[in-house]
């Protein structure tokens, strides 16, 4: 039995406190912790994490310290915003807990190369939530370029559109460079990058990109941009968005023998001697790949769940998590990619070397636009107002 402590109990902490609850025999949580300490003790009351008296039944903690001393704490999950992200990690694995670390790892890629460091050093276990890449529809895309059926991928389309009014910037840690280290690129994208990457088996070769703030005068930070991610011979685009009404998530994957899409199409073209397609298309291939559909088992568990049962598995069984660090780590880098692509200008070669001002960060804060003055300062109380929209962005 692995005890559990969970850091941040703001809008993402309930995931990771559904996550291990899913799990009584392998994982118990023993303490919460949040800055505010009410914030740690309203979720244990709504997670009937209290005795009949209604006190609570795990540690209440207002600083990590307190967590840390305790030495029969196992696993920590990190769920504050991400400039806190890289010392709180480093601090939990030097005391010999394994970590989990909500999306984005850090703002910079020499806190994420500290943290994986960290965790080498200490032989802990550290895993960067990417829990889209435990869904169904992500599975199937998986499963069908695993398969061969669609051929050489030539092209990924992908829509990270979200819709966000002016009050979203208005908590404390949003909207500027410093506390967030981005807006919808590195906030919202960062799953989308993430399942790029690894639908594609790698980090792209280059990028380039265009961003721009349109309809937030109360950040600092873009709410809009788009992005060319070049692979040796396959391009992706990636718009990352919060000024789309509607709200539309797209996933197209496009191979040499057919595409297929999210929300789920599926074409194939034949070609006539003239070279233009045939009407008809491809059928005995489109019918492949809806068989490939209709016979794929459905996940048994999902999203945090899943991957917080895989990070538990990997520690009993003393393996790698499906999530590792580096792979945390590969998608700060593309991010951080298009930011430098965008305000410089030009297309940016991977990988960013370590003496690249860019690697530390301080590229990034000196020279990224300040749209406008963030103005409100108010607690976070934002949570996503759809199942749809939780889906991709818990």
């Amino acid at each position: 039995m692995l005890n559990v402590a969970i850091v941040g109990c703001g809008n993402i902490s309930p995931q990771h406190i559904r996550g291990y609850l899913a799990f009584p025999d392998e994982a118990r949580i023993v303490a919460l912790c949040d800055i505010v300490s009410s914030r740690a003790t309203d979720k244990a009351v709504k997670f009937g994490l209290v005795g009949s008296d209604g006190i609570p039944t795990v540690a209440i903690y207002d600083h990590i310290s307190e967590v840390l001393a305790r030495k029969d704490i196992d696993v920590v999950s990190i769920a504050t915003p991400p400039g806190t992200h890289a010392e709180l990690t480093i601090q939990a694995l030097e005391a010999g807990k394994h970590v989990i670390v909500e999306k984005p790892m850090a703002p910079t890629l020499a806190e994420c190369d500290a943290m994986i460091e960290a965790a080498r050093s200490n032989n802990r276990l550290l895993s960067v939530i990417s829990q889209n890449r435990f869904r169904d529809d992500i599975a199937l895309l998986k499963a069908l370029i695993d398969s061969g059926l669609l051929g050489e991928i030539t092209a990924i389309q992908v829509d990270s559109a979200w819709w966000r009014g002016l009050e979203y910037y208005d908590v404390d840690w949003r909207g500027t460079w410093e506390s967030e280290g981005g807006g919808p690129t590195l906030n919202h994208a960062i799953h989308h990058l993430d399942l790029t990457a690894w639908l594609m088996g790698d980090s792209p070769q280059a990028v380039s990109a265009l961003m721009t703030n349109a309809a937030h005068e109360n950040s600092e930070v873009e709410d809009l941009s788009v992005a060319i991610l070049q692979y040796p011979r396959a391009l992706a685009t990636v718009i990352a968005s919060v000024i789309h009404h509607g709200q539309q998530q797209r996933f197209s994957i496009h191979g040499r023998n057919a595409t297929v899409e999210l929300p789920w199409q599926v074409r194939a073209e034949v070609s006539e001697k003239s070279g233009h397609p045939n009407e008809n298309g491809n059928l005995e291939l489109i019918a492949q790949l809806e068989a490939l559909r209709a016979n794929l088992p459905e996940l048994s568990v999902r999203g945090h769940v899943a991957q917080i049962g895989d990070v538990l598995a990997a520690i009993s069984e003393g393996r790698v998590p499906m999530v590792t660090g580096e792979e945390g780590r590969r998608t700060v880098e593309i991010v951080l990619a298009i930011y430098r692509a965008a305000i410089e200008r030009k297309v940016i070669d991977l990988p960013i070397a370590k003496d690249n001002p860019w690697y530390s960060g301080e590229a990034l804060l000196e020279l990224a636009p300040r749209y406008f003055k963030k103005t409100g300062f108010v607690t976070e109380t934002y949570a996503p107002s759809s199942a749809k929209a939780a889906r991709w962005e818990q």
